[in-house]
């Protein structure tokens, strides 16, 4: 008779994979909403890589991400594991509370809604 081998083999690794937790995606699909409803953002894409998880939001689908938010757990210690980064790529805030890192882009939500 044959051998079984258990799945996944366990001589190899199986490669984690960096991803949102339920907390953190409600809270960004919030603001994603909220952004929808005042008429900012049109689409979003998530990436999930060993190292990296990123929420992006576009303002139309056919061109670059307006904002992406950015999770990176092997900066936790060092200058955070979360980054807000623009269109053109540059760090706008980045720290270990996704509040925080969120609030440029709810002020300026807010000053869509009093306009």
């Amino acid at each position: 008779m044959g051998t079984v081998t258990p799945w996944p083999h366990p001589g190899r690794a199986t490669p984690q994979q960096t991803g949102f937790d339920r907390q953190e995606l409600l809270r960004i699909l919030d603001l994603y909403g909220r952004m929808v409803a005042a008429g900012r953002w049109r689409d979003y894409a998530m990436d999930f890589h060993r190292d990296v998880a990123i929420f992006s939001a576009f303002r139309r689908a056919a061109e670059r991400p307006e904002y992406r938010i950015e999770k990176r757990p092997a900066l936790r210690h060092r200058q955070g594991m979360w980054a807000l980064v623009s269109e053109a790529g540059a760090i706008l805030k980045r720290g270990d509370d996704l509040a925080n890192i969120l609030a440029p882009v709810e002020r300026k939500l807010l000053k869509l809604v009093e306009d």
